[in-house]
């Protein structure tokens, strides 16, 4: 009789293959039964996803110049304040405003509604990016990929959570200590 592969659960996920930098984590699995006369091949062994590990093995904080900025449309700001709202952990953020340089093609892609906002990205505009809670890093209190301790006019990294395609290059013009972002060019580190 034709023996199909069997294989065992997925292993826990690894950490970050590199700190400091979007990286990889890793999972495994392994062959308990190899296929015989026939029967079904084994699926991958293995599957990795994307990662940014913030501290080094040693415990202290990456540069930030190294690390993109992850954010999402601002709009996404208003359910997450209510959620936070609610259970008592919201701290006061801050707002920084970004000159952009260089955005990839595949923003103008975005065909699915929670992606539409990407559109409307154009090189040369300035954005508003909040950092509130819970992106608000507690023990560095700021957010990651916000900028903070760059040189000026020195190019930064960001990236469009929901589209990986949708990436590119802003340089920090200045920080806000109280958010009044325009609602158009309004964005959240993630």
């Amino acid at each position: 009789p034709d023996i199909s592969c069997v294989v065992s659960q997925w292993s826990v996920w690894s950490g970050c293959a590199e700190p400091c930098k979007t990286s990889y984590r890793v999972r495994r699995r392994h062959v308990i039964q190899e296929p015989r006369n026939g029967g079904e091949a084994c699926p991958p062994l293995e599957e990795r996803a994307g990662c940014v590990e913030y501290w080094t093995q040693q415990g202290t904080e990456c540069k930030q110049s190294l690390i993109p900025a992850l954010i999402t449309t601002g709009g996404f700001g208003k359910a997450r304040k209510k959620r936070a709202a609610a259970d008592g952990n919201e701290r006061a953020g801050y707002c920084v405003e970004f000159q952009l340089v260089a955005i990839m093609p595949g923003c103008l892609h975005s065909h699915h509604l929670y992606t539409r906002w990407m559109q409307y990205l154009r090189e040369g505009h300035t954005v508003c990016v909040e950092c509130q809670h819970p992106a608000l890093d507690s023990r560095s209190l700021h957010c990651y990929g916000d900028g903070s301790g760059s040189k000026k006019n020195q190019l930064l990294h960001w990236q469009a959570v929901g589209n990986p395609r949708c990436r590119g290059t802003w340089k920090r013009i200045r920080q806000l200590d109280t958010c009044s972002c325009p609602s158009v060019h309004s964005f959240l580190f993630i």
